[in-house]
C-alpha cells in the first residue's frame, strides 16, 4: 500500500476500529471498506483531494460507493477530513440500519407483489452552508415517489448530492450506484431558491438505506445474469443469419435453466443498453411491460428490475475490451430505441430540421414477455 493511501486507512481505523487486511479494512458485522484517492492536487498551501470509500457486505448486490471532496493543509489532514465526511454521511446511516434505530416504514407495490421496507435516514452533511440556516431533510422531497423505485432486493441505498456555485449547480441522485435521471427535477426549486453558492461552493448530501423486512427470495444470482449476458453479447455481436440468432437464444435459455423469462429479459435489454450508451439520446428511468395483446402496457422503473443493472454492468465490461465498432453496430441495430432514433432523424431531415441526438428523449424501454407466469424480480 502506498504511503498516500495509508493516510485514509489510518484515519478510518482511528474512527471505526477494524482490522486492515491487505487493502481492505474488515469490520464487525460483515462489513469491509476499500479506500483510495481518485484525485489529488495542490493549490498554494492546500492539498485538494477526492477520496473514494467503497463499502462491501455479503447482502449487498453492489458495494456502496461514497466519493468525498475535501482539502487540508497536509494530506493527512485532508484524509482525516474525508473520513469524517464519510462517517457522517454514510457510516452513521449504515449503523442506524444495523441497530434498527428509528426505521420509517416504506411499503412497495410492484406488479401485483407487495414488499415492506424500513428506511434509515438521519444524517445530513452540509458544506459551505450558513450554519444559521435550518437544515432540511432532502429525502422528504421524493418520499412520495421513492416506492416507485424500490423492487425486491434486500437492500437499496439512495444518495442525494446537491451543489451550487454561482451559476453552476449539480443535482445527482443515485440508487444503488445508478443515476436516476428523473429525480433531480424534485430538487430544482430547492437548489435555485434555498442554496446560495455566490461566494463559494455550497453542497448538501444525504443517504438513505432501505432494508426489506423479508429475505431476498430471487431465484437467480447476479453472477448468473452477468454470465448469461456476457455469453449473449458475444454471440449477438457475431450473428450472421437466423441460425446464429436461434443458437444465441438456445444457449441463453440453457444457461438460465428454469428461468426462461430471465433469458428473454437479458436478450431484450442488451441492445437497448448498447443503444443508450452509444446513440447519445437522453433516456428516462422507466420500463414499460407490454401486455400480450400488444395494446396496453404497465410502467415501472429500471431500478425495480434487478437484471437491468446486472446486464448494464456486463455491457460496461464488454466496452472495456474495446470491441470492434462493427460488432457494436450489429448489437445496437437490434434495439427498438435505435429504430425509433432513425425514424426521428429521418423525419427531421425531411422537414428540414437540424436536430442532434441529445435533443431526443426516450422515456424508457418497452418490452414484452408472453408467458403468463412472468414475475419482475
Amino acid at each position: 500500500m502506498d504511503n498516500e493511501r495509508k493516510y485514509l486507512y489510518d484515519a478510518l481505523m482511528e474512527r471505526l476500529d477494524g482490522k486492515l487486511e491487505g487493502d481492505m479494512l474488515v469490520l464487525p458485522g460483515g462489513f469491509s471498506i476499500k479506500a483510495w484517492f481518485d484525485r489529488l492536487k495542490e493549490d498554494k498551501d492546500l492539498k485538494i483531494i477526492v477520496a473514494v470509500f467503497s463499502v462491501y457486505h455479503k447482502d449487498f448486490d453492489e458495494p456502496i460507493i461514497e466519493p468525498v471532496d475535501t482539502q487540508g493543509k497536509t494530506l493527512k489532514e485532508a484524509a482525516g477530513a474525508a473520513v469524517e465526511i464519510f462517517h457522517a454521511a454514510l457510516w452513521r446511516t449504515i449503523k442506524q440500519a444495523e441497530e434498527h434505530r428509528e426505521p420509517v416504514h416504506v411499503p412497495v407495490e410492484l406488479l401485483g407483489e407487495h414488499y415492506d421496507f424500513d428506511m434509515y435516514c438521519q444524517s445530513l452533511v452540509r458544506m459551505g452552508v450558513d450554519t444559521n440556516k435550518e437544515p432540511v431533510s432532502l429525502v422528504k422531497f421524493i418520499m412520495d415517489v421513492i416506492p416507485k423505485y424500490l423492487g425486491s432486493k434486500k437492500y437499496y441505498w439512495l444518495r442525494i448530492y446537491l451543489a451550487k456555485h454561482k451559476d453552476k449547480k449539480v443535482i445527482e441522485i443515485r440508487l444503488n450506484g445508478s443515476v436516476c435521471v428523473e429525480l433531480p427535477a424534485y430538487f430544482e426549486e430547492f437548489v435555485d431558491e434555498e442554496m446560495d453558492g455566490s461566494e463559494h461552493v455550497e453542497c448538501e448530501k444525504q443517504y438513505a438505506l432501505f432494508v426489506q423486512r423479508e429475505d431476498d427470495k430471487c431465484p437467480f444470482s447476479k453472477d448468473l445474469v452477468m454470465d448469461i449476458a456476457a455469453e449473449t453479447i458475444d454471440r449477438m455481436a457475431d450473428i450472421q443469419d437466423a441460425e446464429d440468432y436461434e443458437g444465441m437464444i438456445r444457449k441463453a435459455e440453457l444457461m438460465a435453466g428454469d428461468n426462461k423469462n430471465l433469458a428473454t429479459e437479458i436478450r431484450i435489454l442488451i441492445p437497448e443498453i448498447f443503444a443508450k450508451m452509444t446513440l447519445g439520446t437522453r433516456e428516462g428511468d422507466s420500463l414499460f411491460l407490454v401486455a400480450p395483446d400488444g395494446e396496453s402496457s404497465t410502467e415501472f422503473k429500471k431500478s425495480q428490475l434487478r437484471s437491468y443493472f446486472y446486464v448494464q454492468q456486463a455491457v460496461l465490461m464488454y466496452f472495456k475490451t474495446k470491441p470492434d465498432k462493427e460488432k457494436v453496430r450489429r448489437i445496437v441495430a437490434n434495439s427498438a430505441s435505435y429504430k425509433a432514433y432513425c425514424r426521428a432523424m429521418e423525419k427531421a431531415k425531411e422537414e428540414g430540421n437540424d436536430i442532434k441526438a441529445e435533443d431526443l428523449y426516450v422515456p424508457g424501454i418497452s418490452y414484452r414477455i408472453d408467458p403468463g407466469n412472468y414475475k419482475v424480480w
